[in-house]
């Protein structure tokens, strides 16, 4: 089956793309690069997937949206619709794992093209999520943080075994989601498996 991944460059949606492709064949990557940091949908900053998409050697789909709840739908049906027409895809993989809001929002948009949606990381433990991705030999770099008990110091950390095990300690300690499923922090995969 020919996917296309909806890819922000974060850990979760490299993970779905690596997971992905041990199983199917990947023909692109979809990216929507939101205006505002306030968006519901999409990971913010996205500011290495061209480079990203190069390293993996896949086209890339990208659009841009204003990043206004619900309207920025539109921008996501819109990217995915290229996808289909131009690589002739015939399913989307994202990297939901807790979302309801995107995933259920994600499974319209591919109920309407009719094609298919993958969530292969939907409802993992999120600490053994972490666990696997570090285990693959990801190289996933902190670019953003807002949660108490994550402080600057923490921008441009590399999530290794030593820094899960304190991501683990304070998110309990300060009640936040470790696997950053509320915007607690955000993420860019510097090196993985499938970067040439």
């Amino acid at each position: 089956m020919k996917l296309g991944v909806l890819f922000s460059g974060g850990k979760d949606s490299s993970y779905a793309l690596f997971k992905a492709m041990q199983k199917d064949k990947v023909v692109c990557l979809i990216s929507v690069i939101s205006e505002s940091e306030e968006s519901y949908m999409f990971h913010t900053p996205i500011d290495n997937v061209e480079e990203q998409a190069r390293k993996i050697r896949l086209p890339l789909v990208k659009v841009k949206t204003k990043g206004e709840k619900e309207k920025e739908l539109n921008d996501l049906k819109k990217a995915i619709k290229i996808a289909v027409e131009k690589y002739k895809i015939e399913g989307v993989v994202t990297g939901a794992v807790e979302s309801v809001y995107q995933a259920s929002r994600i499974q319209k948009i591919c109920n309407e093209l009719d094609i298919y949606c993958f969530n292969p990381l939907w409802k993992m433990n999120q600490v053994e999520l972490l666990k696997e991705i570090v285990k693959a030999g990801f190289k996933v770099k902190i670019v953003k943080v807002a949660a108490d008990g994550l402080d600057e110091k923490w921008i441009n950390r590399i999530i290794d075994e030593e820094v899960l095990e304190k991501l683990v300690e304070l998110s309990k300690k300060y009640r936040f989601n470790v696997a950053a499923e509320g915007g607690e922090y955000e993420s860019e995969v510097v090196d993985f498996p499938k970067f040439k």
